[in-house]
């Protein structure tokens, strides 16, 4: 896919620069006003699963974004300073107290693409959090250039995914900061590309590997097959992987178990992918609110085969397309003048304003799940 190719370089730069808009620019839009945003990372490990080495159990490093209590100091001084001058930077409250300890907060996790990080999407996680959301995103163990490598096993055995974001829910729901403010009935999910493939897959989605190989096999000149060599060779590697490796063996037994996660009440899924894996019958399941968005313009998450795939499939979701030159990579972080010269993941489509177009998507969430969670 060349998802992967371009998410490479984003994921490989500086961390903190997945950006967000200044709290000024808030301002006049629909929702509480905007708090300041505080930021922690939880080193989480799930203890039933173990890592694709076998070595311990599997990490699941998440980053919490949350309103913080007034009077909590921001700062823009953190991440990599050689990769600050490439993108717009957020101000955050590291470790700052939660706002308002007696409040409930409704809870939203957020899924990554195809060999990304968990801070891609904190442009969207900082806003939720500005208007009274506690976020999580995870890094997807083998799926992540956060790990410094991007396993076959990690991308292809797409469950494991998936179970990061309900252990995540049951690490956060006893966590000594948040558990005791979290409504648990107000619990979402967002992703984009293969994260919003995650979440409808939490939804109720159900994968099938095997109808997206002959679908690839038809159509090996879909970009959601490529690169076609690569992908085979991942998926070589894993039929190797099968007969000798005790730990997807593991996870491959549980492949068919339905990941669905009664706790989630919608999902928002942002130029999801694969959606040719995906049959009527397999989306049967999903009877929570979707909203599913996706640029015209997008030529990695083709729209005929993937978001308005999943909308026609799925009863009742709610579909977006976004006109003109809006392509998969505007989903991303907000890039200076520089960092467009220098990444080919900052590049958009003529006529296309990044930053207004977060602002757009933004309040399309944050209206989405207060309404999906106010439904009984």
């Amino acid at each position: 896919m060349k998802f992967l190719v371009l998410w490479l370089a984003v994921a490989l730069g500086w961390p903190g620069a997945f950006c967000s808009l200044q709290k000024s620019d808030l301002s006049g839009r629909s929702g509480k006003s905007a708090a300041i945003v505080g930021m922690v990372t939880r080193k989480f490990t799930d203890a039933t699963r173990k890592n694709w080495q076998g070595t311990g159990p599997r990490p699941e490093t998440t980053v919490v974004w949350y309103p913080a209590a007034s009077g909590s100091k921001e700062t823009n001084d953190w991440g990599d300073p050689s990769m600050r001058p490439l993108f717009v930077p957020i101000a955050v409250a590291p470790d700052a107290a939660l706002f308002n300890e007696t409040q409930k907060y409704p809870l939203v996790l957020l899924s990554h693409g195809h060999t990304g990080v968990a801070l891609e999407l904190m442009w969207l996680g900082h806003y939720l959090a500005s208007r009274g959301y506690i976020v999580a995103a995870v890094d997807h163990h083998g799926d992540s250039m956060a790990e410094g490598q991007v396993l076959p096993q990690g991308f292809l055995l797409r469950g494991e995914r998936v179970r990061d974001l309900s252990d995540i829910i049951d690490k956060l729901l006893v966590d000594p900061v948040f558990g005791a403010h979290i409504d648990a009935n107000r619990i979402g999910a967002a992703g984009h590309s293969s994260g919003g493939e995650t979440v409808i897959a939490i939804a109720g989605g159900r994968f099938d590997g095997k109808r997206l190989q002959d679908f690839c096999d038809a159509h090996s000149s879909n970009l959601t097959c490529q690169p076609r060599e690569a992908i085979l060779a991942s998926i070589a590697k894993l039929e190797e992987l099968k007969k000798m490796d005790p730990v997807v063996q593991e996870v491959v037994s549980r492949e068919q178990h339905s990941v669905q996660d009664l706790r989630i009440k919608g999902v928002f899924a942002m130029a999801p992918a694969v959606g040719e894996a995906y049959t009527k019958e397999g989306l049967e399941p999903v009877h929570i609110p979707v909203s599913i968005l996706v640029g015209r313009g997008d030529r990695v998450t083709t729209p005929a085969t993937n978001a308005q795939r999943y909308a026609k499939l799925i009863r009742g979701a709610r579909l977006t397309v976004f006109p003109g030159n809006v392509g998969h990579m505007t989903f991303g972080s907000e890039c200076t003048a520089l960092g467009k010269k220098t990444f080919e993941g900052c590049e958009d489509g003529e006529g296309v304003d990044r930053s207004e177009f977060h602002r757009r998507v933004e309040q399309l969430a944050y209206d989405f799940f207060q309404q999906a969670f106010a439904k009984k």
